[in-house]
């Protein structure tokens, strides 16, 4: 099994087990990620390998992260996650990515990033839940952090954080690599 099937298959039986401890049904999940039913399904029957986006969607909407949905196997008290168990999420032929390194649900999800842009690359990202914030540390480059509209530089050895219920993305305008860490906390959905 490919790591990517494994992927698959982890989605489908971790999106199948957080649907059903919430008593949703497959419409009311659908209606509450802005997702079609069918997609679910596909998801669901792991017939489908669904874009970032979708899964963000999905993991908001049962208020969980990527990390919970993505999990092959129950979580320990302290959970280790080497080098080569952290998951890219997407990426760019130029080099430009995003690798999820680590996340936990308590009090709600929160995530840990690693990113890299190239330049003249970006990621835009849909507004999150209400009550979601976003720490940014760039260790190279300068990133350009838009939120809800408005452009901010940010050079490496700064930090920035936002609330990210907004449209918001993240830039390379300059001319070499942006590196940097992020982390997202999402308010744990109600149940």
């Amino acid at each position: 099994m490919t790591d990517l099937d494994q992927l698959t298959q982890s989605l489908a039986r971790n999106l199948r087990r957080l649907r059903t401890e919430r008593g949703l049904t497959l419409d009311a999940l659908a209606a509450r990620a802005g997702i079609s039913r069918g997609m679910l399904i596909q998801i669901e029957q792991a017939r489908t390998n669904p874009s970032v986006g979708t899964v963000v969607k999905v993991g908001d909407a049962l208020g969980v992260s990527i990390t919970t949905l993505l999990d092959f196997e129950q979580t320990p008290v302290v959970r280790l996650v080497p080098a080569g168990q952290a998951v890219r999420l997407w990426s760019t032929e130029a080099g430009s990515h995003g690798t999820l390194l680590a996340g936990t649900e308590a009090p709600g999800p929160l995530e840990l990033w690693r990113w890299r842009l190239m330049p003249g690359e970006g990621h835009a990202s849909d507004p999150h839940p209400p009550g979601t914030s976003e720490l940014v540390h760039v260790t190279a480059g300068v990133l350009t952090l838009a939120v809800d509209g408005t452009d901010h530089p940010v050079p490496a050895g700064t930090s920035a954080s936002f609330e990210s219920h907004v449209p918001h993305g993240y830039r390379n305008d300059g001319t070499e690599p942006v590196e940097m860490t992020m982390a997202v906390s999402v308010p744990a959905a109600p149940r």
